[in-house]
């Protein structure tokens, strides 16, 4: 299997998504994963500096919040998207972002969660300026309002995160395995997670001004179970694509990401190896939690449907999940879809070995979702 060859492209990044982390955090971080490279020097002095300078504001920050009654005092749920990567969740959470009714995480809750409600407004314009014009892994837009997902966030305020064995590749696995599963439900792992996911959805509550909040994050979709327990009410939306395609896909996410984000050589890891095992235990995990999810509360559509037919597939969601009416929203999915008219998609080959592996590996939902190869007609 090839293993993941390092580019020398100069990185696009600024600053590293983890100077938004707090102190003890990165503490934890430097000590369990294993150093960094020597061209990554600067960026870990970026990360101390700027986690010492804001310690007093995430202090305050933290104190404000305690105090603060709850903003969203009828409970209405979160929408949560989920699917895993290259699926079309970004697509999804951006086209639903659009409606007002709808609250959502910013960029700058995403770099600065700690401060997102206080330092963060006045650094605002800084972080703004930093942001890429595209995003590594495709051709996606970045603007100030683009809707981000929570992982980086979350990642900046714990040493469970899937992102942390894309910074820290030798332990990826160990990194991959914890902010994926939690440890298989370790109490303690998960205990810790809930608290500060919980925390920051009140957050997330307070910059929304109480809205329902949408959530894209494809780690979720191996958490299903966790979330309904946390949010009894939540809806759920589960977005699938053709495999041979996100196979493809997931070899160009981790061909970027890694090269943009690493704080670590990462030659060692096989490719095929990171994109193929994992999608069957997160696929078997998200199968089995939602046999208890109620009806009324989940939704699963493909990708394919929503790019052919957005306005139906969207219809569908606002009915079936009981949204709100469809009609008063309708006219800012359009626009957004009109705004994005000339988009072009990563294109991608698919050689006969990838088909045969995608076979291997994940025929199962392959043939439970009614899709055929790229190489055949059907």
């Amino acid at each position: 299997m090839p293993a993941i060859s390092q580019s020398k492209m100069k990185r696009s990044l600024p600053t590293h998504p983890l100077c938004g982390a707090d102190c003890a955090t990165l503490w934890r971080l430097l000590t369990r994963s294993g150093g960094f490279k020597r061209e990554r020097i600067g960026d870990l002095a970026m990360m101390m500096a700027t986690s010492l300078l804001r310690w007093p504001f995430d202090c305050l920050e933290k104190a404000w919040v305690r105090i603060q009654p709850d903003p969203n005092p009828e409970g209405a749920p979160p929408v949560f998207i989920l699917g895993h990567w290259r699926s079309g969740t970004t697509h999804l959470y951006n086209l639903l972002s659009r409606a007002p009714r709808f609250g959502y995480l910013p960029p700058i809750a995403t770099g600065l969660p700690w401060n997102m409600l206080t330092l963060g407004k006045w650094l605002e314009p800084l972080l703004i300026r930093s942001l890429p014009s595209e995003r590594f892994i495709d051709n996606v837009a970045v603007k100030p309002d683009s809707p981000q997902e929570d992982e980086i966030a979350l990642a900046n305020m714990m040493d469970i995160s899937f992102y942390h064995g894309l910074y820290f590749p030798k332990r990826f696995f160990e990194h991959f395995k914890q902010g994926l599963f939690l440890e298989e439900g370790h109490p303690e792992v998960i205990n810790r997670w809930k608290q500060t996911f919980g925390y920051f959805m009140k957050k997330l509550s307070l910059l929304n001004q109480g809205r329902p909040l949408l959530v894209k994050n494809p780690v979720y979709t191996a958490r299903l179970g966790l979330l309904l327990e946390m949010y009894p009410k939540a809806r759920f939306i589960h977005i699938h694509r053709n495999p041979y395609r996100v196979y493809q896909s997931m070899k160009n996410f981790y061909r970027n990401l890694f090269r943009e984000l690493s704080m670590q050589d990462y030659e060692q890891l096989s490719l095929d190896k990171l994109v193929l095992e994992p999608y069957p235990l997160i696929m078997d995990r998200l199968i089995q939690d939602s046999k208890e999810v109620p009806a009324k509360q989940w939704l699963e559509l493909s990708y394919e449907s929503l790019d052919l037919r957005p306005m139906e597939a969207l219809r569908q969601a606002y009915q079936h999940l009981e949204l709100g009416p469809f009609n008063q929203d309708r006219p800012f999915f359009e626009h957004y879809l009109r705004s994005i008219k000339t988009y072009e998609k990563n294109a991608f080959t698919y050689p006969q070995e990838s088909v045969d592996k995608v076979d291997q590996f994940w025929g199962t939902y392959v043939n439970r979702w009614g899709y055929c190869s790229p190489n055949t007609l059907c």
